[in-house]
């Protein structure tokens, strides 16, 4: 099949991967100049690394270079993707620096995607090239979840900036060199927020940081010795947080085991207090350690605590800025206590927007439920569009691993090889995965899009479709050891096999033949 794929990140890269291997022609459009979505030198913000060490952010086919340091930052992350597109000869299908601006049925089973140029080095989405259209059998969106940045709206903004104050995204700020000598706001306390803030706070004349929640951050090495990996990137650390769908080591965790499992992990939060001096610093959160899947499960950045104990960093707490306005000709910005603070820059780390604008209206609101949340059957197939895909629409610890396993998924169910459920059995069984990560996440969940902190649920899942999944003896050995996608290596060869089965036992269908569904389920 000819098939589009839109975004060129970890989601899109290891789908044109996979497709082109099953056979299939694949076009991959991103409107960045480079490979690597958030880690694109066009989105990546100083001080960003990842939040995984790089055994664990590998993809199982490709581990990352050995001179790599265990956090990698956004720079080496984007030259590992970089170098996975063109290892795997993924270079001769990218379409970079190409927005795709619509994408619609055509009305015979494909679809038209129509793209533009967006200039050598935008990656902005403002495309001034000719639009130009094609039509494609089948169509994935791995636009991603953290594409478009969610930047409030403040009153006074004009006033703001006609005073000389910049208000940005985190993904808009890329020179740390910008905030030398600035009285500079960072909106936000999740990672993101906290990386910039670092890296900011050496060169600003002051740093605030405004943290409408406290959230707890867990270290990189519990006690400065344990690595967070060997408790929380194993599927005993995953087990200590309640599933849908508990095995049986989950059903004792959460039941006669609910008081054991309770102290495991709240006993990092007691240490993370006790490493980090948080009560001296006044930023302990509410509630206990167990309720980090409630807001947003946060590595802790280097340095971040240091510096507001040190006085580089201010955090105000349980607060947000209400207004944007100067204040004798000086940019400024009002708190929601009532305090002013000066804010020569405003950097928003506020979240994202996970909007798929390129598809038309009809097509979002089959995808979506009235609140906006994505119904996709395993995180990735919409339950009546057919030839429609998502991959990267499940964020989670093993982001990468995760959505190649999605990308398996769909190369297996585009030969036949996922024994769907009918219609209305998987719309129920989406219905319920939704309901329940509502009440689990707190309905902190990307519209539907994060599975943290329920990564190799998802794998497990997603393989157990394809009777692929990974041999009992290695899964076992990963409920105490930290989980290595290099243990998923064969699953993809593997799925190919199959699909060379079939296709040998299988007359081809002619060039002509309509794309029409061929299962009722589709």
């Amino acid at each position: 099949m000819k098939i589009a794929i839109i975004g060129a990140g970890v989601a899109g890269l290891t789908s044109a991967k996979v497709l082109t291997q099953a056979g299939h022609q694949v076009r991959v459009y991103d409107k960045a100049p480079d490979v690597g979505g958030v880690w694109s030198r066009t989105r990546r913000y100083p001080g960003v690394t990842t939040q995984s060490p790089k055994a664990q952010y590998s993809l199982s086919d490709f581990p990352m270079p050995a001179n790599y340091p265990e956090w990698p930052d956004g720079a080496q992350i984007q030259a590992y993707f970089a170098a996975y597109a063109e290892h795997f000869g993924l270079d001769r299908v990218l379409r970079l620096s190409t927005e795709v601006t619509a994408a619609r049925p055509d009305g015979s089973g494909g679809w038209l995607v129509e793209a533009r140029p967006t200039g050598t080095d935008a990656g902005t989405g403002t495309g001034t090239g000719t639009a130009e259209a094609e039509t494609f059998d089948r169509l994935v969106v791995a636009n991603g979840i953290f594409c478009e940045p969610a930047v409030p709206a403040y009153p006074g903004l004009d006033e703001f900036t006609a005073a000389g104050g910049r208000l940005c995204a985190g993904t808009e700020f890329h020179e740390v060199e910008d905030a030398r000598d600035r009285r500079v706001l960072v909106v936000g306390y999740g990672k993101s927020a906290c990386d910039v803030a670092v890296a900011i706070g050496q060169v600003a004349a002051s740093t605030d940081v405004i943290a409408r929640q406290m959230l707890w951050k867990v270290p990189r090495k519990i006690n400065g010795i344990v690595n967070f990996k060997l408790l929380l990137l194993t599927r005993l650390g995953e087990a200590l947080f309640r599933y849908l769908r508990p095995g049986g080591v989950e059903r004792f965790l959460h039941g006669p085991g609910k008081g054991l499992r309770g102290k495991m992990i709240n006993s990092i939060g007691t240490v993370s207090i006790r490493q980090f001096g948080l009560d001296k610093l006044g930023l302990v959160p509410e509630g206990q350690m167990e309720d980090i899947v409630r807001g947003a499960i946060g590595l802790a950045t280097e340095g971040f605590f240091e510096g507001v104990a040190d006085g580089t960093l201010t955090v105000h707490r349980d607060r947000t800025v209400v207004r944007l306005f100067a204040v004798d000709g000086r940019p400024s910005a009002e708190l929601s206590d009532g305090s002013t603070l000066p804010a020569d820059l405003v950097v928003c780390a506020t979240g994202f927007i996970q909007e798929v604008p390129f598809l038309p209206e009809e097509v979002r609101e089959r995808v979506t439920d009235e609140r906006g949340n994505y119904l996709l059957y395993r995180q990735i197939r919409p339950v009546d569009v057919p030839g429609l895909y998502f991959n990267g629409y499940n964020s989670s610890f093993f982001s990468p691993l995760n959505a190649e396993m999605a990308a398996v998924w769909i190369a297996g169910d585009l030969g036949g090889l996922v024994p769907l459920p009918a219609p209305e059995a998987m719309r129920e069984a989406v219905v319920e995965q939704l309901a329940f990560m509502d009440e689990a996440l707190d309905r902190h969940h990307c519209r539907g899009a994060k599975i943290i902190p329920y990564s190799l649920h998802n794998a497990d899942e997603v393989l157990g479709d394809l009777g692929l999944n990974i041999s009992t003896p290695v899964r076992a050995w990963h409920w105490l050891g930290p989980v290595n996608p290099a243990a998923y290596r064969r699953v993809t060869p593997e799925l190919l096999k199959r699909l060379r089965a079939q296709q040998a036992a299988v007359p081809p269908k002619p060039d002509h033949a309509p794309l029409t569904p061929t299962r009722a389920a589709r």
